[in-house]
């Protein structure tokens, strides 16, 4: 029987998940460590300790993929200390984790940096991916704006004596199937849904605009599920997605048994009003809410969403009106729960959350604050 498992990592308000498919795949997206989580006695997960002990307890030093969804800190905190990098070797050996491929955005390779910038773990990234995109291997770009040939690519290239189309095979465009992954060979395919090309094209780069938008489905022996990745895109984003994607007659890549929201429920990735109870989502971006299938899941990427009253007046995320936003939306698809990573099991000593896929359904595998771990739910395979 083929299962497979989504995690997500108490991070604070930070993202990292991981897939593993069936026959050991992994694709771990995003990668948020927090020095405060070294300390045993804060809730926050020590990051690098737990991934490097669940790829040590398969014989393993490395992802299949990574994939940085954008260069905020909250997105990418101690990677360049984790990571095996290529371009340089004072980032290799001492025990680094490997990246078999890279997956970025266009917008990481075309941000500018200050002379103060310098040593910022965004521009340590960006050398990274110039470096593999130059030699040909172990990336893919997604989105191929003109202003990237333009700025930087065709020149490096032509100085290598390479014709300026010899990397264009790097390059992934929304709309498209992610190489590398199939159905067929590894239970899991990647359908980009964005960046846009008009979101590295279009005068200043916006990270949070340009992030990375997937949808992961999986085959479990037959049975298919779809996890919503989602980077901190915003609700006008969103709005672009769904436009363009009933366009074209993909809707059901927008369909979710899993949804990770963006922006660590963040008001703005459903409307630009917060609301007083709740948020109101933009239209489209409701229809998302809406293609949730029954017994799905939400989860926020976040620190706890706490419903007090000095909820309600909270600048940044997550905000207690998107909170209730999701719920009602889970609610009407007849979905199982909404759920926080820092709040699971408990808020004092959260775990990750864990999921089991497989043709009988979707699992959560709750942990006792112990670290004992137990079957919670399941649901019935689908007819069809």
């Amino acid at each position: 029987m083929s299962k497979h498992e989504i995690v997500f990592y108490p991070v604070a308000n930070g993202d990292t998940s991981q897939v593993i498919t069936s026959n050991g795949r992994r694709i771990l997206f995003d990668f948020c460590h927090c020095s405060c989580g070294e300390d045993p006695d804060d809730p926050v997960i020590d990051l690098n300790s737990t991934l490097k002990e669940e790829l040590s307890a398969v014989e393993r030093d490395y992802f299949d993929v990574v994939a940085f969804t954008h260069a905020d800190k909250d997105h990418i905190s101690g990677s360049t200390d984790f990571f095996e990098l290529q371009h340089a070797e004072k980032y290799q050996g001492n025990g680094r984790v490997k990246i078999n491929t890279l997956w970025i955005p266009a917008a990481m390779l075309l941000e500018n940096a200050t002379n103060d910038e310098q040593s910022e773990e965004f521009v340590i990234l960006r050398q990274e991916a110039r470096y593999r995109l130059l030699e040909g291997k172990d990336i893919l770009v997604f989105s191929h704006p003109t202003r990237l040939d333009d700025e930087w690519l065709h020149e490096k290239l032509k100085e290598r004596g390479l014709a300026v189309t010899a990397r264009d095979h790097l390059f992934v465009n929304a709309g498209t199937i992610v190489p590398g992954l199939s159905l067929a060979n590894d239970g899991v395919e990647v359908f980009c849904h964005s960046p846009f090309i008009k979101h590295c094209d279009d005068g200043d780069i916006i990270r949070n605009e340009a992030s990375l938008v997937f949808n992961v489905r999986l085959d479990a022996d037959g049975e298919y599920f779809d996890y919503l990745e989602v980077g901190d895109s915003t609700w006008d984003v969103l709005e672009d997605i769904v436009a363009t994607t009933d366009y074209h007659g993909n809707m059901d890549r927008l369909a979710w048994d899993i949804y990770n929201i963006p922006h660590h429920c963040s008001y703005l990735s459903l409307s630009d009003e917060k609301g007083g109870k709740e948020t109101i989502p933009k239209p489209l971006v409701e229809k998302i809410l809406l293609l949730g299938k029954p017994n799905s899941y939400i989860v926020s990427s976040s620190c706890p969403v706490t419903d007090v009253k000095e909820s309600y007046d909270q600048v940044q995320p997550p905000h207690i009106q998107a909170r209730k936003t999701y719920e009602k939306y889970i609610n009407k698809v007849g979905g199982r729960k909404f759920l926080v990573t820092m709040e699971e099991p408990n808020a004092n000593q959260p775990k990750p959350i864990r999921f089991e896929i497989s043709n009988s359904g979707i699992s959560l595998i709750k942990a006792a604050a112990t670290g004992a771990s137990f079957l919670a739910s399941t649901k019935p395979p689908r007819a069809g």
